[in-house]
């Protein structure tokens, strides 16, 4: 039965390309370099060293609008050009299907075809899918796409009552502590060890914890973070499944590393094996993800990690004029931390542009109004409604400037609401287009249509688009963009390849589509700050910047703080060229003016006092190599040493025989009580902590630790399939039971 709704993956020699195929060239592609060396033509010199350090670790610090996604895709372009990489062996790992889809692009332009880009969900999915049947059996839990009715179900069942907030608290919670790899009889604990300020009592969220795993199980469902959860358990126990994937892979490249989680972490880990081809790109201060587990600790420690590693720092500015890097730098001037001592500091290698403009409002209403006003004239003055942007802290602050844009007949669109090709009206336009592209012949509408953008016009003036815009805003308008985008894509594809047809066209819309690399809607784009990041406008509007939105009022610790001075500092290097940045003084009209701007801005605003504390030196742009002769400054590849029977002493190859240390048909010396003992304290614990019983420890595994009967910590470490994370978690538990005590009592001697 296939999973996840998925067609069932047919027979193949190679697993990790499903049934992926490399798209038909894009003619709106540029040309493809011709050789290796032209893959590396207009990089910089920090640039070009990424692209060419194609042995051992390396780390890459790039700040924002440095090219830091230019530097890695022609890194792998150059490695594969040269013949340094095979493009199946190389796995592009990212945070986004939009991100992960413009890579594949690029690499495609570059003449890398073939190279995996995935999210590590994406990658941990499909080899889950492959390997199930080999690791566990039988078909594979369905994945759910939402956890909220399932969270609601799991309430139900513990008796509480939650409203849409609380649910929506509660899952991330949960959320949260999966990627952390906290068990919910360690949720409490772990929460409050990390400064979390928990929604609802912290036993009452381990209990719904509890209570969402057997809602799953008994559904025979899985979540997101199990596909990690899961991938990281089968490698972990399965040598030979973790081997085939690592002779697989055998290059890895790690984009927004600073938003790692441990879970993902370790997947990485687990994904390279005793290998050292890594490289890691991100930015400490555009870490703005800790609530869901993300941390820059991993950046940060890489060269502790892998003293060999060669460093490079990516500083030139290519996005932003020198006025808004100026604000960027001075945001984080001032910032303390461990990834304040790390900054990068920026130059700009723009022209000079105009100054930020900062805006002191009465009232929230007014500002939206302005900044409504403001943008009516910037879009009659000839600016793309496309090329500007509205951040705000929240999402409720949203619909105060849907109003005053709609108010102004401005066009806009929400980030983050429904991908582009998933929308009701387009899916309905390629279908006709499709349609128009077979029988277009036998069309009438199409008789006065004498090049492909006419003949687009009128194919889709039957699903609505007109000449000009509808009047107002709303779902109407909306539907009109999304075919006006539509219309647009055709003129260009047309000027790009002249002589292409409706057939050419409906491929490029195809294989947009595979890489959710949509067209340009014209529309203001209203978004979050954190659904922001990585996107870029020529003019930004950074809204509401006061105190109690930015930073937020829940803010409270010094790590909080920080990562609001940081998120603001994401949301100014968005802007290109103008950048506007306002805040009021009260909420309401006729409201108290209590409100005063951030305190980000202390210091930055003209006429303000820079906040009292110091200042940090910003890094500057270059490249660091690795310690000779360590770890990591070449490839390094560990001889291991063959597993032999301890019995017979025949070399083993199997893995179940290697986990056991004999052959199969060797006699066995197991302690059948301490075997049972062991199997019930699995169960306990599987049931507790809403995993399979094989997540904690195969049976394999277990019957090794029958036979042996470790007396401390460093037997039990011997025995394959206990790793370190299993035997700080179960160590205690296990030797208490081989000798001869209940797991529980040791857990209670603690």
């Amino acid at each position: 039965m296939p999973a996840c709704g998925q067609p069932a993956l047919p027979s193949r020699a190679t697993w990790q390309h499903g049934r992926v195929t490399p798209a038909p060239h894009s003619t709106l592609f540029p040309q493809v370099p011709d050789s290796a060396d032209a893959v590396l033509e207009g990089l910089d010199p920090e640039q070009r060293e990424v692209a060419t350090a194609l042995h051992g670790p390396v780390c890459v610090l790039a700040g924002a609008g440095t090219g830091k996604t230019r530097a890695i895709t022609h890194r792998i372009a150059y490695g594969v050009r040269a013949g340094i990489l095979h493009p199946s062996s190389v796995l592009a790992v990212t945070f986004t299907n939009r991100a992960a889809g413009e890579m594949r692009g690029r690499l495609r332009q570059l003449g890398a075809a073939g190279v995996q880009a995935r999210t590590f969900h994406s990658a941990a999915l499909r080899q889950l899918q492959y390997f199930w049947p080999k690791a566990v059996g039988g078909s594979m839990p369905r994945l759910v796409d939402r956890k909220i009715q399932l969270v609601a179900d799991a309430a139900a069942a513990c008796r509480i009552r939650l409203d849409r907030g609380e649910l929506r608290d509660v899952t991330a919670e949960i959320e949260w502590s999966k990627v952390t790899q906290t068990v919910p009889a360690d949720y409490a604990p772990a929460a409050a060890k990390a400064g979390r300020e928990s929604p609802r009592d912290p036993a009452e969220i381990a209990q719904l914890y509890a209570a969402y795993e057997d809602v799953k199980r008994e559904r025979s469902v899985i979540d997101f973070e199990d596909v990690l959860l899961l991938t990281v358990a089968v490698l972990q126990d399965r040598h030979d499944i973790a081997e085939q994937i690592r002779a697989q892979y055998q290059h890895f490249v790690v984009d927004e590393y600073q938003d790692v989680s441990p879970l993902q972490q370790r997947l990485l880990e687990l994904w390279l094996g005793e290998r050292d081809s890594l490289c890691v790109v991100g930015d400490a201060s555009q870490t703005i993800y800790s609530f869901t587990g993300a941390t820059p600790d991993h950046l940060l420690d890489f060269r502790t990690r892998h003293p060999g590693a060669t460093v490079v720092k990516l500083v030139r500015d290519y996005r932003s004029t020198p006025q808004v890097v100026h604000l960027a730098n001075g945001l984080l001037a001032q910032a303390r931390g461990r990834a304040a001592d790390h900054r990068l500091e920026l130059v700009s290698q723009r022209a000079a542009g105009p100054e930020p403009v900062y805006t002191e409002y009465t009232d929230e209403p007014a500002e939206a109004e302005g900044a409504a006003r403001r943008i009516r004239e910037l879009i009659d003055s000839g600016v793309p409604a496309s090329e500007i942007a509205v951040l705000f802290r929240t999402n409720a602050q949203s619909e105060t400037y849907e109003q005053a844009l709609a108010d102004a007949a401005v066009p806009y669109q929400l980030r983050g609401a429904e991908r582009f090709f998933d929308r009701p009206e387009v899916r309905k336009a390629g279908i006709a287009l499709r349609g128009a592209a077979r029988f277009g012949g036998n069309d009438s509408l199409l008789d006065d249509a004498v090049d492909l953008p006419s003949q687009v016009r009128a194919v889709l003036s039957g699903e609505g688009w007109t000449p000009q815009p509808p009047a107002g805003s709303g779902a109407v308008r909306e539907r009109w963009e999304s075919l006006a985008a539509l219309v647009n894509l055709a003129q260009d594809f047309a000027a790009a390849k002249p002589g292409a047809t409706l057939a050419d066209l409906v491929a490029e819309l195809d294989e947009r589509a595979n890489a959710q690399h949509a067209p340009t809607v014209q529309g203001v784009t209203l978004a979050s700050l954190h659904s922001a990041k990585g996107l870029e406008w020529d003019v930004v509007f950074l809204v509401g910047v006061a105190e109690g939105m930015m930073p937020i009022t829940y803010a409270k610790t010094d790590e909080q703080i920080e990562e609001e001075r940081r998120l603001l500092y994401v949301g100014v290097t968005r802007a290109r060229e103008h950048l506007h940045v306002s805040w009021a003084l009260s909420r309401s009209p006729g409201g108290r003016p209590n409100r005063r701007p951030s305190r980000f801005l202390d210091g930055l605003r003209p006429g303000s006092t820079p906040t009292t504390g110091r200042a940090t030196a910003g890094g500057a742009g270059g490249i660091e190599r690795g310690i000779a002769g360590t770890r990591g400054s070449a490839p390094r590849w560990v001889q291991r040493v063959p597993a032999r029977c301890r019995v017979c002493g025949r070399t083993l190859t199997d893995p179940g025989e290697m986990k056991l240390m004999r052959c199969d048909d060797c006699p066995s010396d197991m302690n059948e009580g301490l075997y049972e003992r062991l199997r019930q304290w699995r169960a306990d614990q599987a049931r507790s902590s809403g995993q399979p019983a094989f997540c904690v420890f195969t049976d394999r595994t277990l019957m090794a630790i029958a036979e042996s009967a470790p007396d401390d910590e460093r037997e039990l470490a011997r025995i394959p399939g206990v790793g370190m994370r299993k035997l700080t978690r179960y160590g205690a538990d296990v030797l208490a039971i081989c000798a001869g005590q209940s797991g529980a009592e040791s857990t209670n001697q603690d």
